[in-house]
């Protein structure tokens, strides 16, 4: 690999002991030459990443409040270059390996319009007083793998000293205090002949109980649970995922509920390689959003910061694109993508001798502003490159929510791709209040469901 241009702040955490939080010296950059959740201020000399200036908070002309569609507030804005395979070189830098791969396996097909960026990641007020809080006395525990439940309220690690603190603010990223809900989420695979199938149609919930009160588990930072309408084979179907800030004392909770079995069960399964069948196996259950569950069988490793396209601003991608339109044989159709230029956190993911995993490496390239958008490359025990996955942001404006949920998943290997968390058509919905625990346990969710 290349080395990379660090930035200077992320060269000076590197050498500093990793479960030690920042200076108050350190902590008074927050708010001045760093945001309040610890992204540089400043664009860079080029002029080609402006300024941080609070983010997107003001719905443009067109927005419908409830509706589910955010409106696009940059529809009228042209790229201003494109990257394809003749290109690339002039800009590989600034590509991940799936990106470049992307380019060369599909000359004619694919390529990156990039357009201008907008730094629009936007937070309530309470997230950023925690989050600078959280600067002076946020720790890991237990050799990184577990997180003080005292840090509960705001990104963790605005100033990350190591690899492990990058991928907790992207675990704990902020997605609402009430989570959001889907009617009709679709997963699609594409296989190597490019036919489209539906694997699953899901209404779904997620939630992170880490920015909420209440009845909620203090030690439980996200919560996640489908139910299958669809294809008919699978109808009725049910699952979840619980996860706590210290997975070595209280693991994942998974469960699964299948209407010819009639009960509950406990799903240990579904973690770290065992593949999403909802998902048509494309994806893994610890690359769910790019990264989830226990980090104790890679070493994560802070490179440092640079200057990357990742898909960003895909109000297009989320809420315009035709349905049918946005699937291409080999990849998503570009002209449903929108890319701009950002930092990103880059972390290496080296598996831990001794450790089983399909994969030996992963690269992940996190986005400064919101940590849970960006991509990550993935490489087999041979060192070549195996999948890569990218998920696109919007921020939902009128509610302060970064949203990342929807994301393609490329499968080299097998010539195949996923599109996932795909809500054309029926939106995505923010809840009003949030169910009691009593009725967010995994009965509570299938009775529900057989109901109706």
């Amino acid at each position: 690999m290349k080395p990379y241009t660090l930035i200077c702040s992320a060269l000076a955490v590197l050498s500093m002991p990793a479960l030690a939080a920042v200076t108050p010296e350190e902590a008074k950059q927050l708010g001045t030459t760093l945001t309040e959740f610890g992204a540089i201020k400043a664009g860079n000399k080029e002029g080609t990443i402006p300024a941080y200036t609070g983010g997107l908070t003001k719905a443009p002309a067109g927005y419908k409040a409830g509706s589910g569609f955010w409106a696009d507030p940059y529809k009228d804005e042209k790229p201003l270059f494109r990257i394809d395979a003749k290109n690339m070189a002039q800009h590989a830098d600034k590509l991940s390996e799936g990106q470049k791969m992307l380019l060369k396996k599909h000359p004619t097909t694919y390529y990156i319009d990039i357009y201008p960026s907008h730094r629009t990641a936007a937070f309530p007020d309470k997230v950023l007083k925690a989050t600078v809080r959280n600067a002076t006395t946020c720790k890991t525990l237990k050799e990184n793998l577990a997180v003080d439940q005292a840090c509960r309220g705001g990104l963790p690690f605005p100033i990350p000293k190591n690899g492990y603190e990058v991928m907790w603010n992207q675990q704990l990223a902020y997605a609402g205090e009430l989570g959001t809900t889907t009617e009709m989420s679709r997963s699609w695979v594409v296989d190597s002949g490019g036919k489209v199938t539906m694997t699953a149609e899901q209404s779904t919930v997620q939630e992170k109980p880490y920015y909420q009160t209440g009845d909620r588990d203090e030690q439980m930072y996200s919560r996640a649970f489908s139910v299958t309408r669809g294809p008919a084979r699978r109808a009725g179907e049910a699952s979840g995922l619980l996860d706590y800030l210290d997975p070595t004392e209280k693991p994942r909770r998974a469960w699964s509920y299948t209407p010819g079995q009639r009960r509950v069960k406990l799903a240990p399964e579904f973690a770290y390689d065992t593949p999403v069948a909802s998902q048509g196996g494309v994806t893994l259950f610890d690359e769910l959003f790019l990264f989830s569950g226990k980090m104790d069988r890679f070493d994560f490793k802070l490179v440092g910061k640079k200057e990357m396209y990742i898909p960003y601003n895909g109000y297009k991608y989320y809420f315009e694109c035709k349905e049918d339109d946005q699937f291409r044989p080999a990849h998503v159709n570009p002209e449903c993508e929108r890319h701009e230029l950002h930092r990103v956190w880059v972390v290496e993911a080296t598996l831990k001798p001794g450790m089983r995993h399909v994969y030996s490496k992963r690269v992940y390239y996190l986005d400064e502003d919101s940590p849970n958008a960006g991509m990550f490359d993935a490489f087999d025990q041979s060192g070549a490159l195996y999948r890569s996955s990218f998920i696109s942001f919007v921020q939902l404006y009128d509610a302060m929510v970064p949203y990342a949920v929807k994301n393609a998943v490329y499968d080299f290997n097998k010539g195949m791709y996923a599109l996932l968390n795909d809500s054309l058509s029926k939106g995505y919905q923010i809840p009003k209040t949030m169910r009691s625990e009593k009725e967010q346990n995994a009965e509570a969710v299938v009775a529900r469901s057989s109901a109706r």
